[in-house]
């Protein structure tokens, strides 16, 4: 079992800028391909950003590219999610979990899934 804690989220204005962390205990995660999603009010939760087992490749939706970088560090077990040019759009809570092998972009693709960081972008 695999339990995840999001970190680093808060309140910020438009154009700024947070890193999010994702701490793993339990198990590592070095053989998982990590994803960060987001709920909004109202929305149903939706894809953010990917990265594989080795970190060797990310994956964005379009809302993200450009502006969200996803990275790892296995010695620490740990996955981030630097977001800049925060916008208002962007409000919403935060997850990270551990992909079971489907499609990376797909939310139902996602176990373990931590309780969440709220990130808020005042415009």
């Amino acid at each position: 079992q695999v339990q995840l804690v999001e970190s680093g989220g808060g309140l910020v204005q438009a154009g700024g800028s947070l890193r999010l962390s994702c701490a793993a205990s339990g198990r590592t995660l070095i053989s998982y391909a990590m994803g960060w999603l987001r709920q909004a009010p109202g929305k149903e939760r939706e894809f953010v950003a990917a990265i594989s087992w080795n970190g060797d490749r990310t994956y964005y939706a379009d809302s993200a590219k450009g502006r969200f970088t996803v990275s790892r560090d296995h010695a620490k077990n740990t996955v981030y999610l630097q977001m800049n040019n925060l916008t208002p759009e962007d409000t919403a809570v935060y997850y990270c979990a551990v992909n079971r092998g489907g499609s990376l972009y797909s939310p139902r693709q996602y176990d373990f899934w931590g309780q969440g960081t709220q990130v808020t972008v005042s415009s």
